[in-house]
C-alpha cells in the first residue's frame, strides 16, 4: 500500500512521464538488455526497431501514474498484458530484473529531478502492480493446465503444411505425445518457440485459426519481409516459409489471449466480424464456433484484402456460407487485379466505410470483432464510433504491442 507521501509524488511525475515517457522507455530497454541479456529471448526485436513496444510501455506507465489511486480501472489492460506474459513464460522471479533497470532508467534519466523520494514512491508503486500481474499470471498458468492438460512449453510435430495465399501459409500442429487438445476460446492463440539455423531461439505469438475442438491446432503465417538489410522484421516468419517441413518439432504454449468470442449479450444481436489480411485468424475461428453455437444469429463476415493473390481461406470461406443459411460473407478488395475483376470473386472495391457497413448491418444495433493491421483498427474505430456504436459492442485484438485506437 503506498502512503499518501508516495501517491502525491506519483502524480506530481505524470507532466515528466507525459513530456519524457518514451525517452525513459527506450533508455530502459537498452539498460534491461545490457544488464540482463538472458530476458531478450521474450521481446520481438522489430517492434524494437519500430520503437512499438517503447511508445506502448510508456503508455501503459502513464496510465498507471494517472490512475495510481485506482488500478482497478485498467483491469483490461491488466488482462491483456498478463496473457501475453504467460504466454511467453514470464515468471514471478522476472519483475525485480524488471523493476531494478525501469528504477535504474528513472535515475539515470531524470537525474537530480529523480530524488530519493521519488525513487521510493516509484520503488513502491512498482511492487504494486507487479503483485497485481504476479497474482493474475498465476491464475491463468492454473487455468492452462486445467484447462489443456499442461502449462509452460510443449514439443509439437507439424503435421501439415498448406498455402492460405501467396503470403500466408497455414502449418497444422499436433502434440508429440498423442494427447488429444482440449478445445481452445475461439479468438486465442498460440506462442511458438523455434530455434533458428543460427541456434538463436525466438517465441512469436500466432492466432489459432481453426474450429475450437479441431485434432489439431492451426495457425496461419504471413511472411514478413525485412524492412531494410540486415533488419530482424520478418525473422520467424521467413523461418516457418522456407524451412520448417512436415514432421519437424516446433514447441508451443497452452492457448493464450482475452481478445475471444463473447456469449451473446443480446437475443437476436447480429454479430459482425471484421477482418483485415492476416488479422482474419482469430475472427475465422470465432466464425466457426458462432456457427456451430449460435445457428440461429445472423452473421455478417467482412473480409477485407489487398487482392485475390493476397486473400486467404477463399474456399472456406465459401464452403462455411454454402452451408449456413445464417452467414454472409461479404469481400472487399483495396486494389483489386484486372484478373479480380474478371473473375467476380470480391462484392465490391475499396477500404472498410460508413456505406457499406450501411448495405449490410443498417442502423441495426450489432456486436462488432475487428482484427487487422492497425492503420485498419484505427479507422475501423473511428467508423464505428461515428455511428453510434457502443464501446461494449466494439471488441478489437492488436498484433504486436496494443495501443490506443481513440485519442
Amino acid at each position: 500500500m503506498l502512503s499518501p507521501d508516495q501517491l502525491a509524488i506519483i502524480k506530481q511525475t505524470v507532466p515528466v512521464l507525459q513530456a519524457n515517457g518514451e525517452l525513459l522507455t527506450r533508455h530502459f530497454y537498452q539498460r534491461l538488455f545490457r544488464e540482463n541479456p538472458e530476458v531478450l529471448a521474450f521481446f520481438n526485436p522489430a517492434h524494437q526497431r519500430a520503437g512499438s513496444q517503447q511508445r506502448a510501455l510508456a503508455g501503459a506507465i502513464l496510465a498507471y501514474a494517472q490512475n495510481i489511486e485506482n488500478p482497478a480501472v485498467l483491469g483490461s489492460a491488466v488482462e491483456l498484458i498478463a496473457q501475453k506474459h504467460v504466454s511467453l513464460g514470464i515468471q514471478p522471479e522476472h519483475y525485480p530484473v524488471v523493476g531494478a533497470n525501469l528504477l535504474g532508467s528513472i535515475r539515470e534519466v531524470l537525474g537530480e529531478a529523480a530524488t530519493d523520494a521519488v525513487i521510493d514512491a516509484w520503488a513502491s508503486a512498482y511492487g504494486q502492480l507487479a503483485d497485481i500481474f504476479i497474482a493474475r499470471e498465476a491464475e491463468i498458468y492454473a487455468q492452462q493446465e486445467q484447462q489443456h492438460g499442461w502449462r509452460g512449453f510443449k514439443r509439437f510435430v507439424v503435421a501439415r503444411r498448406e498455402p492460405a495465399s501467396e503470403n500466408i501459409v497455414s502449418l497444422y500442429l499436433q502434440a508429440e505425445d498423442g494427447q488429444p487438445l482440449r478445445e481452445h476460446r475461439p479468438g486465442q492463440y498460440l506462442t511458438l518457440r523455434v530455434s533458428l539455423p543460427d541456434g538463436q531461439k525466438v517465441m512469436r505469438n500466432y492466432s489459432i485459426s481453426n474450429r475450437p475442438g479441431s485434432e489439431q491446432f492451426r495457425i496461419s503465417v504471413k511472411r514478413e519481409r525485412a524492412l531494410q538489410e540486415g533488419a530482424p522484421h520478418g525473422v520467424c516468419s521467413s523461418f516457418l516459409h522456407e524451412r520448417l517441413q512436415e514432421g519437424d518439432v516446433v514447441e508451443i504454449s497452452p492457448p493464450c489471449g482475452e481478445f475471444t468470442l463473447k456469449d451473446v449479450s443480446e437475443p437476436g444481436l447480429p454479430l459482425v466480424l471484421i477482418a483485415g489480411g492476416v488479422g482474419i485468424t482469430p475472427v475465422l475461428s470465432m466464425l466457426h464456433a458462432a456457427l456451430a453455437e449460435q445457428q440461429d444469429r445472423e452473421i455478417i463476415f467482412i473480409q477485407c484484402a489487398l487482392n485475390g493473390t493476397t486473400r486467404p481461406f477463399a474456399a472456406e470461406l465459401a464452403s462455411l456460407q454454402a452451408a449456413h443459411r445464417n452467414l454472409r460473407v461479404h469481400v472487399r478488395f483495396s486494389e483489386p487485379s484486372p484478373a479480380d475483376r474478371a473473375s467476380g470473386e470480391h462484392d465490391s472495391e475499396g477500404f472498410l466505410d460508413d456505406a457499406l457497413l450501411a448495405s449490410l448491418v443498417g442502423e441495426n444495433r450489432a456486436e462488432y470483432y475487428l482484427c487487422g493491421p492497425t492503420p485498419m483498427l484505427q479507422h475501423g474505430y473511428k467508423l464505428l464510433r461515428s455511428r453510434d456504436v457502443q464501446e461494449q459492442d466494439i471488441h478489437y485484438e492488436f498484433f504486436g504491442p496494443a495501443s490506443a485506437l481513440a485519442a
